[in-house]
């Protein structure tokens, strides 16, 4: 199955090593660390290797060498996704530089005074954009859709060694009260934030191309944000070199109600991104269901 178990990747050791280099070496120092861990992961986690590797043999075109290659690089750029992101919020957000494209489309969506939908995806480093947010003076609120499977012990931990986000979390939930929230909360002209490309198990999924292969999505964030008569925006906040970020902001143009033609417009954008960021794409597991067990 090609669905997501809710988890994402790391340990509460590997975290606290993270740390612990950021505190004591410097960013770019605690990347060397990654030299190792990538590594680790290219040796021994067999099925996100083989999911990582179709990605970019299969679906990207890579030759068989500069896959394995980029299966590597892959690891190793997640990894410092993952230390920036602790850098940052714990304050050294300073020590990045940020650029903006498409920040005229946020301004204007919160101007119109009746809130808004953003979609975003699993790659690049989204979980920073309240810090993207703070710098372009978009003074709302934001509320994340998110899961609570994650391992509690290293949400608590990362929790003392950072600073208070101000993003508020929506809990998916199995009464669907999380729906109730979600139209509260654009009733008050906030922000919605989504990821489109993770479902679960048992939950109601749509199907569209990405890449040229048939692949399942949520239909959760689709179905509501087809449905609002709100703005729909896709963003994404992207790594490049020299801890520098870009965050891309593009507004969906679809009929409303037309949950499909909203998800093939937001797979044909995700690819765009791809295009130029293949190496991070973050979705370790089966996510065209096309691997054997």
């Amino acid at each position: 199955m090609s669905q997501w178990d809710g988890k994402s990747k790391g340990t509460l050791l590997g975290y606290k090593i993270f740390v612990f280099c950021i505190q004591k070496l410097g960013i770019k120092a605690a990347y060397s660390v990654l030299i190792f861990v990538a590594f680790y992961y290219f040796l021994f986690e067999r099925k996100s290797n083989q999911a990582a590797f179709y990605y970019f043999r299969n679906r990207l075109g890579y030759s068989y060498f500069k896959s394995k290659l980029m299966v590597y690089k892959s690891y190793y750029t997640f990894g410092q996704t993952l230390i920036d992101k602790t850098a940052i919020s714990a304050g050294s957000r300073d020590k990045f530089t940020y650029e903006f494209d498409g920040v005229e489309l946020l301004h204007q969506l919160l101007a119109e005074k009746k809130g808004g939908v953003l979609i975003s995806a699993h790659v690049g480093n989204f979980e920073i954009a309240e810090h993207f947010f703070g710098e372009i003076d978009l003074n709302c609120q934001i509320n994340l859709v998110t899961t609570d499977r994650e391992h509690s012990v290293i949400k608590e931990y990362l929790e003392s060694v950072t600073q208070k986000s101000f993003i508020k979390f929506i809990l998916i939930k199995d009464d669907l009260s999380h729906i109730f929230e979600i139209n509260n909360a654009l009733s008050n002209n906030e922000l919605i934030c989504f990821t489109g490309d993770r479902y679960f198990e048992g939950t109601k999924y749509m199907t569209e191309e990405l890449l040229g292969q048939p692949a399942h999505f949520p239909a959760g964030p689709f179905l509501i944000a087809s449905r609002l008569k709100v703005p729909v925006v896709f963003v994404y906040v992207m790594k490049e070199a020299n801890l520098h970020y870009h965050l891309y902001a593009r507004m969906a143009t679809v009929k409303q109600r037309d949950a499909q033609g909203l998800l093939k417009a937001y797979t044909t954008s995700v690819e765009s991104i791809l295009q130029k960021y293949p190496l991070q794409w973050f979705n370790y597991f089966d996510f065209w269901n096309v691997l054997k067990r």
